[in-house]
């Protein structure tokens, strides 16, 4: 079993290894939370504190079987700052099932002043999208008929 951070140990459902998270940092952490539970799936999973600053983990809404996290750390020397690291084209991808969910979205984060990119129909494989931008600046696409869930699930089943 894993050690603990007290030197014990801990049992764990991970047999092999694993894509767990994406970590990027934040200048306010409660607008970044702000942001990612209103327009995208994501719910908070867990929040952290200690004497360098605190983070977040972020996730679809009992996502159990196959978990991915999106964590967000703000430090302390670094609040208040600007710290997107996605962009121009470096993005986050969240895929919805309809295409009225994309426009739904695009229509929400007009009025909050975050879209990127006005709703469009790309070229296969693509599908149509549009893109917001968080408080930090990272880019987020919202995609339908991209298929990259399906896609994945077809090669190796939904085990």
């Amino acid at each position: 079993m894993p050690p603990t951070h007290d030197g014990g140990t801990v049992a764990t459902g991970l047999t092999s290894a694993r894509w767990t998270h994406l970590a990027l940092p934040t200048g306010d952490l409660d607008k970044a939370i702000a942001f990612y539970t209103t327009l995208t799936p994501l719910v908070v999973v867990e929040r952290f504190k200690d004497a360098d600053g605190e983070s977040v983990w972020l996730s679809n809404d009992q996502q159990a079987e196959t978990p991915f996290v999106l964590v967000l750390v703000s430090f302390n020397k670094d609040k208040g700052a600007q710290l997107g690291l996605l962009h121009p084209f470096a993005h986050i991808g969240i895929e919805v099932p309809a295409r009225e969910d994309v426009d739904a979205l695009a229509d929400q984060a007009r009025e909050l002043g975050c879209l990127h990119w006005e709703p469009r129909q790309m070229p296969d494989p693509i599908g149509y999208i549009c893109a917001l931008k968080d408080p930090d600046g990272n880019v987020v696409e919202i995609s339908h008929d991209q298929r990259v869930f399906d896609s994945v699930r077809k090669k190796w089943g939904t085990r």
